[in-house]
């Protein structure tokens, strides 16, 4: 089973991103503190699980977290600040929206750019090792699907519903047939890129 903590005797808020490759919609953070002790043998990093035991732990952890939150960084943002700082803008966002403050923070990834004085780690996969990271990344995950499901009833074309806004053959030629939506990023190359081999 993953770890609950990193730091004993500390209060520690997960944080995890979901949405960073997609081509169009925001990017999703979540942060969550889980309770003393606490264990769940089903939570893991949310990659490899289904979409229905992912909703089925989203009411679990939101039940049982001592705090959780989730933020977005808008397509707008990316397009600004570049998707990396709007992932680590979000994750930010999701942890100041928490009612009980941390003292630790827990981060998926290599690296971070910190918008408070909130010491942190980050954890290479650690929505595989730890509990309050992958309880993040399912948070992160599901309320990002919901969004882009909405969104695909405003723009049916794209796929949305399915690839959630994630670079496919189906969205590619939808932007070539339709056009980019308000809701594409624009800082992405969004025609689809033909493999060439050079031998010379």
């Amino acid at each position: 089973m993953l770890e609950l903590h990193y730091n004993p005797n500390t209060i520690e808020a997960g944080c995890d991103e979901a949405g960073r490759g997609c081509l169009a919609g925001p990017v999703f953070a979540a942060a969550v503190i889980l309770p003393e002790g606490y264990s769940n043998e089903q939570l893991n990093d949310s990659k490899q699980l289904t979409a229905k035991q992912r909703y089925a732990l989203r009411d679990q952890i939101e039940r049982d977290a001592v705090a959780w939150a989730v933020a977005e960084a808008t397509n707008e943002e990316i397009d600004k600040m570049n998707i990396l700082k709007a992932s680590f803008h979000a994750m930010n966002l999701a942890v100041a929206k928490l009612v009980t403050k941390p003292e630790f923070l827990l981060i998926d990834g290599n690296r971070f750019y910190p918008e408070s004085d909130i010491p942190y780690t980050c954890i290479v996969k650690g929505d595989a090792k730890f509990l309050p990271i992958a309880a993040a990344s399912i948070l992160a995950k599901t309320y990002r699907d919901d969004f882009m499901c909405r969104m695909h009833e405003q723009y049916p074309h794209y796929g949305w519903n399915s690839n959630m806004g994630y670079p496919t053959a189906k969205h590619y030629k939808a932007i070539e047939e339709y056009g980019i939506t308000p809701l594409h990023r624009k800082s992405f190359r969004l025609e689809k890129q033909q493999l060439t081999l050079d031998f010379e």
